[in-house]
């Protein structure tokens, strides 16, 4: 197990004398800790002038982890950065979170944790069972959880046919968004019952990016994005028939009511993909059923399974409407050939492709969704791919 460093003596001097008082019989003066109705020993041994984390806050914190005979665990000192995790979130152990919970931006502090609020019983890695961990703690940074929008009164709030209600609490200026259009879209999700927090675009610094009309986010937001312009910051409650339905997703469980805070940071409209030229070609069908036109052959040797590919493509049903495009999202897409990180169609048919090669594939059912509808693609739907190969990794 790692032992102390020298440069750590004055410190663990300090915390095993400070730990030893608390057990001493109470003498003429206070204790020097205070302790937390958990369990949690805690003194504060330089105050900092910052609020103390809410929930879904992100803390940034340096500490030193050691056990009561010394031994030093961690230290993210060494490391040059501090941790960070968001309270609330079951991200460490429940000791840790409530200890940071008791202490403001820039204090730092030495926190007591007893065994139940640590790993129990268990034993991980150098930390036996049953211990009780001492950090010494500094509470660097804290990034508030985003806020909900504050609706003023007299804000007009319509409810459309289809349930979806929206507010537009602060107006932009700029071009009102119509289907086809690629939007930027800043948010945070909460639940309508509690408004608690459940994801955010802002706390992430990544704004969502998508095509409107393409059945690529929850139909709530189709309906209520579309009625609005770039500049816009607005709230949409999006009943749950028209966000995750009866049977939730991830951290939203099912038959949900949300609420989404927005704010559209832009707009462009996007040209149509042009489907490849096929015309006079051979279609080429394996024996699984995959159909492949060569538009151009590309160059080089065929990518092999686990290798990863980067492809741009655009997605067909078979009336000709597009669905789907990496083109139009300026994105091309990456995933692991043979890995099974998409549909047995793509894994078949790009295993047959060089780099720069412009294929078209007709993917029959059996080969891509079968009998489940997903999204915009009906059940049972023969897809059509106009697909590039773009590098191999």
């Amino acid at each position: 197990m790692k032992r102390i460093k020298p440069n750590l003596v004055v410190l663990v001097v300090t915390v095993m004398a400070l730990f030893a008082a608390c057990s001493l019989p109470q003498r003429v003066t206070q204790p020097v800790y205070r302790t937390d109705p958990s369990g949690i020993q805690y003194i504060v041994t330089q105050e900092g002038d910052g609020n103390r984390p809410l929930t879904n806050d992100i803390v940034f914190v340096h500490y030193r982890l050691l056990l009561e005979d010394s031994t030093l665990i961690d230290n993210s000192y060494d490391r040059g950065e501090p941790v960070s995790f968001k309270m609330g979130a079951g991200q460490v152990i429940e000791g840790w979170e409530k200890g940071i919970g008791l202490l403001n931006e820039g204090d730092k502090a030495i926190i007591i944790v007893p065994p139940n609020l640590a790993y129990g019983e268990r034993a991980v890695g150098d930390i036996p069972a049953n211990s009780k961990l001492i950090f010494d703690v500094e509470v660097v940074k804290i990034d508030p959880a985003p806020r909900a929008l504050d609706i003023p009164s007299g804000t007009d709030i319509i409810t459309t046919t289809s349930g979806l209600k929206y507010a537009v609490v602060e107006q932009g200026d700029g071009m009102m968004l119509i289907p086809g259009m690629r939007v930027r879209i800043h948010y945070n999700g909460f639940f309508e019952d509690d408004m608690t927090i459940f994801d955010s675009s802002f706390q992430r610094n990544e704004p969502i990016d998508f095509t409107l009309g393409k059945g690529m986010v929850i139909r709530g937001w189709e309906e209520g994005i579309s009625k609005l312009r770039v500049g816009d910051r607005a709230r949409l409650w999006v009943p749950y028939d028209l966000a995750y339905g009866e049977q939730g997703r991830g951290p939203i469980p099912p038959a949900t009511n949300l609420i989404f805070d927005v704010e559209v940071i832009d707009a462009e409209e996007v040209k149509r993909p042009e489907p490849f030229d096929v015309a006079g070609k051979d279609t080429i069908e394996t024996e699984t059923g995959l159909k492949y036109i060569i538009v151009n052959e590309g160059y080089g040797d065929y990518p092999e399974e686990g290798q990863a590919v980067a492809v741009h493509y655009t997605g067909f049903l078979m009336n000709g409407n597009i669905f789907d495009s990496s083109v139009e999202r300026g994105q091309p897409f990456r995933f692991l050939l043979g890995r099974r990180q998409v549909i047995a169609g793509w894994d078949e048919g790009v295993s047959l492709m060089k780099q720069g090669s412009r294929f078209r594939f007709i993917i029959p059912p059996e080969l891509a969704y079968g009998e489940r509808a997903m999204g915009p693609i009906p059940s049972n739907a023969t897809l059509i791919f106009d697909v590039e190969l773009l590098s191999v990794e």
